[in-house]
């Protein structure tokens, strides 16, 4: 099971053993995974929602917070009929409300998962991503797996490409605001986790050659640079753009309190650049194209997901 089910699985299971104890789930957690599903194709144009009730019982919140969730959506055009008395309506056009050059930017976690979904419904799946790890890549893909796996898409090839930093440079963040005394400790989890999720992206792609036959091919390499960006390429038509914003935090490695300074990925705007939707964007997607093939055929070296 991936990881972002896993954390939706055992919320609903925590839910359903307290259900007198209310979670201080917030509406935008509850709007961010209502979106997800109405982009994705859960919640298909047109259909009704949930009731607010239902909605209410299912995430464990009070009716007050799912209508703040529905609001939100409402205002980027993906529900009508928004009120107090019968359910919500999916809207006709919500699969394009957050695509084209007019869409706003969204959080890494709101945006690449709709938009990695809607990429799988191509016969041949062309993804390629350069990033500090593979962290959102990976939950990103949980989506368009759980359809695979429920027979409700399938492409005949996967073809995934990764740039990651090298185990080998001194990274320029995460790093340790004390760098002489806590920067080995600071690479050496960074790496840990790099490896980890590289590694559990490789195993759920790789299962589907012998889970339903598909044609699958992931590849990683190496960086000698810490990237202050991340981008994500989709099926030749599509590119995504983020920068790392870092900050100074406090946070326990090896059971000792340290302060670095890191960049939450999850959480960086991610900006949506479409062929076809204008000469700047289009421009844009074709530019990143060469600059990633660029980084890919020449400086970057092979990648081992080893220790």
């Amino acid at each position: 099971m991936d990881p972002e089910h896993a954390a939706v699985n055992g919320r609903k299971r925590a839910q359903q053993t307290q259900r007198s104890q209310r979670t201080q789930t917030s509406h935008h957690e509850v709007a961010d995974e209502l979106r997800s599903r109405i982009l994705s194709g859960a919640l298909r144009a047109g259909a009704r929602m949930p009731t607010q009730a239902r909605l209410a019982d299912e995430f464990g919140v009070e009716r007050g917070t799912v209508r703040q969730a529905l609001r939100i959506l409402q205002s980027e055009n993906l529900l009508s009929n928004v009120s107090k008395g019968s359910p919500a309506t999916v809207a006709e056009d919500a699969g394009r409300s957050l695509r084209g050059p007019a869409a706003p930017p969204r959080t890494t976690m709101v945006a690449l998962a709709s938009r990695i979904t809607a990429a799988f419904a191509a016969p041949h799946v062309e993804i390629d991503a350069l990033c500090l790890t593979a962290v959102s890549l990976t939950l990103a893909m949980g989506e368009p797996l759980r359809l695979i796996h429920e027979g409700r898409t399938k492409p005949a090839r996967i073809d995934v490409r990764v740039l990651l930093p090298s185990r080998d440079i001194d990274l320029a963040f995460p790093a340790a605001v004390d760098a002489t005394e806590d920067g080995e400790r600071v690479q050496r989890r960074w790496l840990a986790q790099r490896n980890a999720q590289g590694q559990v992206l490789k195993h759920n792609l790789l299962a589907l050659r012998t889970t339903h036959g598909i044609d699958v091919h992931i590849t990683f390499r190496a960086l000698p640079f810490t990237p202050p960006v991340k981008l994500y390429l989709l099926n030749g038509a599509e590119a995504l753009f983020a920068y790392y914003t870092l900050a100074r935090r406090g946070e326990e490695i090896d059971h000792q309190y340290l302060e670095t300074y890191d960049a939450e990925g999850t959480q960086s705007m991610l900006f949506p650049f479409e062929q076809g939707e204008g000469l700047r964007s289009t421009t844009f997607v074709e530019q990143s194209y060469l600059w990633f093939n660029a980084l890919w055929e020449t400086i970057s070296s092979e990648l081992v997901l080893t220790g």
